[in-house]
């Protein structure tokens, strides 16, 4: 048991950011375990995004947040395609409802170029009506990103998971990290299924990320949890919308979206809403109403059609506006913080990032494939994100 406790490299957190680093880790060889508190994976911050994939049009020029992103896009569609994961290069519209915001396009357009996105492109009221023809006639114009995309969220994680799993790692859940000590090179990690020896660890815990950063220091970084909150339209809607509608973005947020899903229904939001609560996410009826009057103004025929439910998510903000994400070789440590609003659309590129870290943590060989674990069934995971939830009610099985 001792021995099989031990590992070359524990990864906390369950989120897409830890399934994604997971299964970079195993696909090199290494002999890892995945500990997640809670249940099921994907039950945090994961748990509670839009499902859309960002090209980094509005990224920080310079961040590693945009490397990332930029890595991911030249790998996402491929992963998506080989696993069956449902996905649909939707394109987006930066709408401006005002003068105001119209004669901020052209800078938009421009910033995007820089960030590598070179088929950006401003376009006038027209254009954007003969593609979205069921929006306002009131839009002024638009700036088109054509790369941008739609997908399932919950897919991306399972499935990392379960490749992980055919390539020999652990995962275990109901496993709260609750403290740890270095012990000689490895670290003795304690948890609520029992001590764990690994050589490395590799902080991917989201919205607890500085909480676990105090094993060994003082965090650089706070969790400042942003709450996003959703409206749910019925998949009859789903003919009324193509794209991404995104207003023109402010310095905090990309902004209430409307946008559809790989599964037809249409979705409002997300708000983006400080507070000091990590865990709890509720629904404010006066905020909802407001979302889904937003919608209906952007998209006036959704007023024929029904809203099902609603969500609510936490987004990892930090005081940063770029992720938080550090190697400390002498420490055996790896952080992947402050993974705010794109972990989503840059897991795989943040996944090849901190694999980078790898030789300077004494693993100079790490690009041998692993044992065949292929043998070994997968694991049915329970569906934790709503996205999936509400599309999958009609046509296709939800394991319990």
């Amino acid at each position: 048991m001792e021995e099989d406790r031990k590992f070359d490299v524990a990864v906390v957190g369950g989120g897409v950011v830890g399934c994604s680093v997971l299964h970079e880790f195993t696909s090199l060889g290494l002999r890892c375990v995945l500990c997640e508190k809670e249940e099921n994976l994907v039950c945090g911050a994961s748990s509670g995004n839009s499902g859309t994939l960002h090209t980094g049009f509005d990224a920080p020029l310079g961040s590693l947040e945009l490397r990332c992103l930029q890595s991911a896009r030249e790998l996402n569609e491929s992963f998506f395609s080989k696993h069956n994961i449902p996905y649909r290069k939707s394109g987006g519209f930066i709408v401006a409802w005002n003068e105001e915001d119209l004669e901020k396009l052209p800078k938009i357009v421009a910033i995007s170029h820089e960030a590598g996105v070179s088929d950006v492109r401003q376009i006038t009221a027209q254009e954007l009506l003969e593609k979205e023809p069921h929006l306002n006639r009131n839009a002024l114009g638009a700036v088109h990103v054509p790369g941008e995309s739609i997908v399932d969220p919950w897919r991306i994680p399972v499935t990392l998971a379960n490749l992980a799993l055919a390539q020999n790692a652990t995962i275990l859940t109901n496993c709260h990290v609750t403290g740890g000590k270095r012990q000689g090179k490895d670290w003795q990690l304690s948890t609520s299924k029992g001590p764990i020896t690994a050589s490395v660890v590799v902080n991917c815990a989201g919205l607890y990320g500085d909480e676990l950063e105090t094993i060994h220091r003082q965090s650089p970084f706070t969790i400042k949890p942003r709450k996003g909150q959703y409206a749910v339209f019925d998949k009859s809607a789903g003919k009324l919308l193509n794209s991404i509608i995104f207003p023109v973005p402010t310095p905090k947020t990309k902004g209430v979206l409307l946008f559809p899903t790989v599964y037809d229904n249409i979705i409002v939001g997300p708000t983006a809403e400080d507070q000091l609560d990590r865990c709890n996410a509720e629904i404010d009826r006066t905020v909802i109403d407001t979302l889904i009057y937003r919608a209906q103004t952007i998209l006036p025929s959704l007023k024929e059609h029904s809203v099902i439910g609603t969500y609510a998510g936490l987004r990892p903000a930090t005081e940063f506006k770029d992720y938080c994400i550090e190697c400390q070789p002498d420490k055996a440590w790896i952080t992947v913080g402050g993974i705010r609003s794109t972990g989503l659309s840059a897991c795989l590129g943040i996944a090849k990032h901190v694999a980078a870290f790898l030789p300077s943590l004494g693993f100079e060989n790490c690009n041998s494939s692993p044992e065949n674990g292929l043998t070994r069934a997968e694991r049915k995971w329970k569906i934790t994100h709503p996205i999936a939830k509400f599309g999958l009610l009609t046509g296709e099985k939800i394991d319990p």
